[in-house]
């Protein structure tokens, strides 16, 4: 989806329909009639806003006073479609809740396909329609893309890199360096849904599952935090991410080592639903490592945690938060699990894969 495309080559009046055996061809991303044609189908129409209308190079739009918060994300998943979303849903959330995490309002993505020939075309739009649907939900706009289509083999049928532009409104400072000893560490919600769901409808479980994928757009849920804490910046909210590729104990293991403190789990109170817990213990699996890609994690003064996990609570993606933990100050850049049996063991960050990638 070229901004560059469009501009070149006059609008057609009206874009013909999909056809139900309509596949990707070499010639849709030559940047000619047929690159066209496709844009016009699938993504303006879909995407449709002041920006994108224009059709030059690049979208121009207006900026809220404030700082920006910028950030950028490759996806790829197999298969495109899985239970609760699909890699349109997962690319517009991913990019969103990477701007969140920062306390910034998302305001404008670019998407960028790569296409491989041979991909049906009712694909590619139930995945465009998708991304609409989230963007609609995120409050976000689509205001540039590109598209290209490389050779039958040389891709998984459809991957999709996003880019988005939030801004910083307020005085905040949150960041993964500012955890402080004495906070409390808050969960969202319950570990490993999406990694879970994912696997199963690979069918790589060898058994039933009935597990959804968490995949949601959490901007909302971090305006409400926000606008929620009136303690001075940097003593309420300090640090915000979302636990996704290497799970909830990676993400803890990299604001450890940022903030120079130590993180403490208790294993009683860590939220993993049972479909999920049964499916890791078959597999050999610690939900800790499994993806997530619609919780967050919180570290909080610990005057504002009650508060924090109130407003959480009250939200559509945050009904299942829970404190999970707590920070010390040593050993320094370290995550231990204190167990249901009253032992203490490392949780070390994620080395290699777990499991095939999934998000």
């Amino acid at each position: 989806m070229s901004n560059e495309a469009i501009s070149d080559l006059e609008a057609p009046a009206c874009p013909m329909p999909l056809r139900h055996d309509e596949k990707i061809v070499l010639g849709h991303g030559s940047g000619g009639r047929m690159s066209h044609d496709l844009i016009g189908r699938l993504f303006q129409r879909p995407f449709d806003n002041p920006a994108l209308r224009a059709a030059n190079d690049a979208g121009v739009v207006a900026v809220p006073p404030g700082r920006l918060a910028v950030s950028t994300d490759s996806h790829v998943v197999t298969p495109l479609f899985f239970p609760g979303g699909d890699i349109g849903r997962l690319a517009i959330c991913g990019t969103v809740n990477d701007l969140a995490m920062m306390g910034a309002t998302p305001l404008y993505l670019t998407a960028g396909f790569i296409l491989e020939e041979g991909l049906d075309v009712a694909v590619l739009a139930r995945v465009v329609e998708s991304m609409q649907v989230a963007a609609a939900e995120a409050g976000v706009q689509i205001i540039a893309g590109d598209t290209k289509v490389v050779q039958r083999g040389k891709a998984d049928g459809l991957y999709i890199n996003t880019a988005g532009v939030g801004v910083i409104s307020h005085d905040r400072e949150i960041g993964g360096a500012l955890a402080q000893p004495g906070d409390v560490i808050i969960l969202s919600g319950p570990m490993g849904d999406h990694g879970i769901a994912v696997l199963a409808a690979r069918g790589e479980l060898g058994f039933a599952a009935d597990v959804i994928s968490d995949v949601a757009p959490l901007n909302h849920l971090v305006a409400e935090l926000i606008a929620a804490d009136d303690s001075p910046a940097s003593d309420g909210i300090r640090v915000l991410r979302d636990p996704t590729r290497g799970g909830v104990a990676t993400t803890l293991n990299e604001i450890a080592r940022q903030s120079n403190v130590a993180l403490i789990l208790d294993e009683r109170v860590l939220p993993v639903r049972p479909p999920v817990a049964a499916a890791c213990e078959m597999l050999g699996f610690d939900p800790l490592y499994i993806a997530n890609e619609g919780k967050l994690l919180a570290i909080v003064a610990e005057e504002e945690a009650q508060k924090v996990l109130a407003t959480m609570r009250a939200t559509r993606y945050g009904e299942e938060a829970t404190i999970i933990g707590r920070v010390q100050a040593a050993p320094e850049g370290r995550v231990l699990l204190r167990t249901s049996i009253g032992s203490t063991r490392v949780v070390d960050m994620l080395a290699g894969e777990i499991l095939p990638r999934i998000c």
